[in-house]
């Protein structure tokens, strides 16, 4: 078994002040994803999705933002997929980004609804032909027998719609509307930055620090 207890590593690469903290999460946010992508790091918009179920037990699940601006955070999925069972009861989700590469990890909080047809449609018709016929072929978190399911529901619908597949009605798109922003800096020490923003009502973002 590896020695775990012997891991260390020092984070040293960057500070996070509130003087140097956007006033605004959300500008804050694209700022460093901005600095995720061009640092060229592998998956930069790869975050962790955390729902809970009716059973109150927490589920993840990695999945990729396809969009954000000041309404939320957009990702694509199946609709009749486990998190999405259990956002239909429970609409309350978190993200967390970890950007290992420059020691920063975000964390978001908020309530999650689903996007409009048009944006659902704009975004599945922008898809690669493989990846929409996909999106038929998989019955989300439902047991299969084998692989050779996957492979024969794709030539099937391959087959029936041609290059042209319509967009499924069980797959669309999701967006969290954050009420709740934190951003970790890595520090020397385990003394790490940690900035929180809350949304609070007519008052606007509170900007905060949290022990580490």
């Amino acid at each position: 078994m590896p020695n775990l207890v012997s891991l260390r590593k020092s984070y040293e690469l960057a500070e996070l002040d509130e003087k140097a903290a956007q006033a605004d999460p959300l500008n804050q946010f694209m700022r460093w994803l901005d600095e995720a992508i061009k640092a060229d790091l592998p998956e930069p918009n790869a975050m962790t999705l955390a729902t809970v179920g009716s059973n109150l037990r927490p589920s993840t699940r990695v999945q990729l933002i396809k969009g954000v601006d000041e309404r939320g955070v957009v990702w694509y999925t199946n609709y009749q997929g486990r998190k999405g069972q259990e956002l239909a009861g429970n609409p309350y989700a978190a993200l967390q980004f970890h950007w290992v590469e420059l020691e920063r990890v975000v964390r978001i909080e908020g309530l999650v609804e689903k996007i409009s047809a048009e944006e659902s449609d704009a975004y599945y018709n922008a898809r690669p032909l493989d990846s929409r016929i996909g999106a038929w072929a998989s019955p989300q978190s439902e047991v299969i027998s084998s692989r050779a399911v996957l492979v024969a529901n794709a030539a099937k619908y391959a087959t029936q719609f041609l290059l042209n597949p319509p967009r499924p009605p069980h797959w669309g798109g999701y967006r969290l509307k954050p009420d709740t922003w934190e951003f970790w800096q890595g520090r020397k020490s385990r003394l790490h930055d940690r900035i929180r923003y809350r949304l609070e009502k007519d008052l606007g973002w509170t900007r905060e620090r949290l022990a580490p």
